[in-house]
């Protein structure tokens, strides 16, 4: 069992004395206001009810000090001796630490310093916190222990009480702005027969009660157009998604997906949509569309460039992937450039189209900075995507790419049966073949395609991906509140 401080000990005998005064772990408390709306009360109102941490406390004679905190707002308390009696003023200041919860009850005023505080005529303990706060002048500053107490981290840094409040308006932006448009919200499976919907890794279970090998979701695509063909036109999803994959600065195995289909609209009609959504919500979300991210400043309310794949390509290393069109062709130039990609999987066993994006990613994606829409992907690279009318080699798709991430994916759907069996049985033979990053087949899928699909255009979204972007920090890990850790044990 763990040694406890000398700090904690006390603490724990704290609590048995608040039991002599009254129960330390109360049932409710009622409030008025939030602490995030307190400050905006004006001077004189009284019976203002609020409650919180102690983060701040100055104990004197008479008068003590100390401002609650939650992660939306705080708001400095005066306890005076004469207004809350002898007996509660010694309690408060034998009993009460930094940490704890109280409830408070008073008038509003304004300090000769121009602070708002609430004059405590009552005042409730809440909750004693058995560990001491960190140092109030460092904080938690490393960042292995931000995520593995991240509860402690939200408490006593400030950035990511704001980052995450950013995160979460950011969300219910979005939402906003679709279901404005009439788009749906549905739930789609998290475990699965089939490990579809992207080119990735999946996680594996099993199902106890059916005696199954399961899936947890790669993404939830094949179920969203499962509902489009039930009729639903326009849907979305905030989906956890699993791919069992490395793990870096950029990338999570479990992380939010937005996913959002609309029928009847192209992938054109997608960047439309997309550029006025993140145009809309950023400038709500940060006050403005130029954004601070890291030493640079993008400047979201230009009108977004379009480039394709081989024109990136060409640009940056000189090589035409319409000259170097197949596996073959692509590889070996590769390797005489000695052109090192970075891959899992064995490069030799990738297909073209892999080929394609993981050299695009590492000559060309770290150089574009504003927001650009990459398009013309190779067909291989987009198994589930509509192919251009004029040149099949190419699929109607599109990425989003800021600041070097790539922020969205879209493109218009495959709805012919036939030519998604083709393909998918393309992908299937590149599995088996070792490419674990290759689609298996969903005959289910299939199925449900041959009741017919009108025409459809998707697009998905990583959110912590994008707050990692916007936010400039430096591992997606900080955008996300309980990232899985390696235990300490092991």
């Amino acid at each position: 069992m763990r040694e406890l401080t000398e700090q904690e000990l006390v603490r724990r005998e704290k609590v048995e004395n608040i039991r002599n005064y009254t129960n330390p772990y109360p049932e409710r408390f009622e409030i008025t206001h939030e602490l995030k709306d307190a400050k905006n009360i004006e001077d004189g109102v009284a019976n203002i009810s609020v409650a919180g941490r102690i983060v701040l406390m100055r104990k004197m004679g008479k008068l003590s000090f100390l401002t609650i905190r939650d992660v939306e707002g705080s708001i400095q308390i005066s306890i005076k001796l004469d207004m809350v009696g002898e007996e509660n003023y010694k309690f408060f200041k034998e009993n009460f630490d930094l940490g704890d919860f109280i409830g408070v009850t008073g008038e509003m005023f304004t300090t000769h310093t121009g602070e708002k505080t609430i004059r405590a005529d009552k005042f409730v303990f809440l909750g004693k916190a058995l560990k001491p706060l960190p140092d109030k002048f460092h904080g938690l500053q490393d960042s292995e222990l931000c995520y593995r107490n991240r509860y402690v981290d939200l408490i006593v840094n400030e950035e990511t009480r704001d980052r995450f409040l950013k995160k979460y308006q950011f969300i219910k932006e979005i939402r906003r702005y679709l279901e404005d448009r009439n788009y749906i919200e549905i739930e789609t499976p998290v475990l699965s027969n089939k490990a579809s919907g992207a080119l990735a890794r999946p996680f594996t279970a099993h199902h106890n009660a059916l005696d199954i090998d399961v899936f947890l979701r790669i993404a939830p695509e094949t179920y969203l157009k499962r509902a489009v063909v039930g009729g639903f036109n326009k849907v979305f999803e905030f989906a956890r998604c699993f791919r069992n994959e490395g793990m870096d600065s950029t990338h999570l195995q479990d992380f939010t997906m937005l996913e959002c289909y609309c029928s009847y609209y192209n992938y054109k009609d997608n960047m439309v949509l997309i550029e006025d959504m993140l145009k809309t919500v950023i400038e709500k979300v940060f006050g403005s569309l130029t954004v601070t991210i890291g030493d640079r400043e993008i400047d979201f309310s230009k009108k977004w460039e379009t480039v394709s794949f081989r024109e990136l390509i060409l640009k940056y290393i000189n090589i035409d992937i319409n000259e170097y069109n197949t596996k073959e062709k692509l590889l070996n130039v590769i390797l005489e450039r000695n052109i090192e990609l970075e891959s899992e999987t064995d490069i030799g066993l990738l297909g073209f189209g892999n080929l394609v994006d993981l050299l695009y990613k590492k000559v060309a994606r770290p150089m574009m900075i504003e927001p650009v829409f990459l398009v013309e992907h190779p067909i291989e690279l987009s198994p589930l995507a509509r192919a251009n009318d004029e040149n099949p080699s190419l699929t109607d798709r599109f990425q989003l790419v800021i600041n070097g991430a790539e922020i969205i994916n879209a493109y218009s759907e495959l709805v012919d049966p036939v030519e998604q069996m083709k393909r998918l049985e393309e992908q299937a033979r590149l599995n088996q073949e070792g490419d674990e990053d290759a689609m298996v087949m969903d005959e289910d899928y299939i199925d449900a395609m041959e009741y017919g699909m009108p025409p459809i255009s998707g697009w998905g979204m990583g959110i912590d991906r994008v707050m990692q972007v916007l936010t400039g920090v430096p591992n997606i890990k900080d955008n996300v509140l309980f990232p899985l850790m390696r235990p300490l044990d092991k």
